[in-house]
């Protein structure tokens, strides 16, 4: 091969190379611009909402939460005065802490008079929800308030109070025992149903209590 050829080969060479290189840089050009705007999107989509910016409320996350050793429930209430709002946010509380309360014994329950196939399993569940109200309704030591918040708003003058509330689960299961034993809306027979549910449930919650697990 002549040098002359050599030299035209490198020529043409470089003259590819370089079109290559200004089609790439043609082509990358829209594909960085379209970069550019995917990443812009996505900041703008996560900075923004439809529904507004997000609130962290008071007494949010595992330490407000039910667990295997406490019921627990957390309200929220809202006037312009400080103490009907904290009414409100005091009666939500326990509304929601009862709620958790019924919740699980209504599963306990129907769990129990299933496999026992018992025929009345409705009318125990019921006499539960009969019992939470009883309990809640009166005054208990061990319902301990975990937190409370109250905030003004300086434009609206309106007060803002979060609340927290919890109970032992043993706590709890003792004082529907006993509120089971003088209720006279419970027959006997729904009585020892009741009864030997609570008592596995308290088994349960004591070794709980014991093993300090959550």
């Amino acid at each position: 091969m002549t040098s002359e050829m050599i030299t035209v080969g490198k020529i043409l060479s470089g003259t590819i190379f370089r079109t290559f290189v200004m089609k790439m840089k043609c082509h990358m050009k829209p594909l960085r611009n379209f970069s550019a705007f995917a990443i812009l999107f996505i900041f703008y989509s996560c900075a923004s909402s439809p529904f507004g910016s997000k609130v962290k409320e008071p007494f949010q996350g595992n330490a407000y939460e039910s667990n295997n050793r406490f019921w627990r429930g957390t309200g929220k209430g809202e006037s312009i005065k400080d103490n009907i709002a904290r009414s409100k946010a005091d009666l939500e509380a326990k509304s929601v802490l009862a709620g958790q309360v019924n919740t699980t014994m209504k599963q306990v329950a129907d769990q129990y008079l299933g496999q026992t196939e018992n025929e009345n399993a409705a009318d125990v569940a019921d006499k539960f929800q009969s019992l939470v109200r009883q309990v809640m309704n009166t005054d208990i030591a061990d319902l301990r308030k975990i937190g409370e918040k109250k905030f003004l708003n300086d434009k609206t003058k309106e007060y803002t109070v979060f609340m927290a509330y919890e109970i032992k689960k043993n706590a709890m299961l003792r004082f529907m025992k006993k509120q089971a034993k003088v209720d006279k809306t419970i027959d006997e027979r729904q009585r020892e149903v009741i009864e030997k549910i609570i008592d596995e449930e308290i088994a349960k919650a004591d070794q709980e209590d014991a093993e300090g697990k959550d």
